[in-house]
């Protein structure tokens, strides 16, 4: 299996440049034979709680077609950041585009106080995703939460795809983070970073893949657009910029 992680530089609130911006990246991971892609917290939109609400997008949205025809032509697995209408609010959601299947939400479960404002607590899904269910679904906070990263594990994952918007001053901890998951559990560890403004706050990038053991093998850098691909059977990384 080939995990890729897209950091991307999102246009704030242009949902169709973004989705550009993805369709580039996907045919750059693909040509490396990567055959799961996940990109960054809200990357559709960009990570802007104050346009959430405004720019909320069901899964099921014709502007995201082109990733459903993307993955069944090309049998690849993909998640796209998006904000998602729910009855009592917005959900920070990875709408997920699997191979001839009905299209997957998985919605941010526990939000950060600075989040509850704008959004809401999805709903309780597995947050399971791969052929096998054999890769678990985190958004930013979550990777905090210590309960989140247990119940994947219980529930059988080997890979923990983490999908984020941390800030220059956030990155570091998540990374601390990151590596304790792998090796407590012994999980190939992954997170999705964006590059760039957004909201208040300038992202940090850094990208990265830990092994089983808790050891960083992969990194991109912290201000660069790029992709990082891990090949789960030679255990190697690829990074790649454009």
């Amino acid at each position: 299996m080939k995990l890729c992680v897209a950091q991307t530089r999102p246009y704030k609130g242009d949902i169709q440049s973004n989705i550009e911006s993805h369709k580039k990246w996907i045919e750059l991971a693909l040509s490396y034979g990567a055959d799961t892609i996940i990109f960054p917290e809200l990357s559709i939109t960009g990570y802007e709680p104050e346009l959430a609400a405004a720019l909320a997008m069901s899964p099921d949205d014709s502007r995201l077609d082109v990733f459903q025809e993307i993955s069944d032509s090309r049998q690849v697995t993909l998640g796209v950041g998006v904000p998602t209408p729910a009855p009592a609010g917005t959900c920070i959601s990875l709408a997920l585009f699997q191979p001839n299947r009905p299209r997957q939400l998985y919605s941010k479960q526990y939000l950060h106080a600075d989040e509850v404002p704008y959004f809401v607590s999805g709903p309780s899904t597995s947050g399971l995703a791969g052929t096998q269910g054999e890769i678990a679904l985190a958004i930013c906070y979550e990777l905090s939460v210590p309960e989140h990263a247990e119940a994947a594990a219980k529930r059988g994952a080997g890979i923990y795809l983490a999908s984020v918007a941390k800030s220059v001053e956030g990155v570091e901890k998540a990374h601390q983070r990151l590596a304790e998951i792998a090796s407590t559990y012994a999980m190939t560890v992954l997170m999705a970073n964006c590059v760039g403004h957004c909201d208040n706050f300038d992202c940090g990038g850094r990208s990265a893949v830990w092994n089983k053991q808790g050891v960083l093998v992969g990194e991109l850098t912290g201000t660069d657009e790029g992709i990082l691909i891990f090949d789960t059977e030679t255990q190697g990384t690829t990074e790649l910029r454009v």
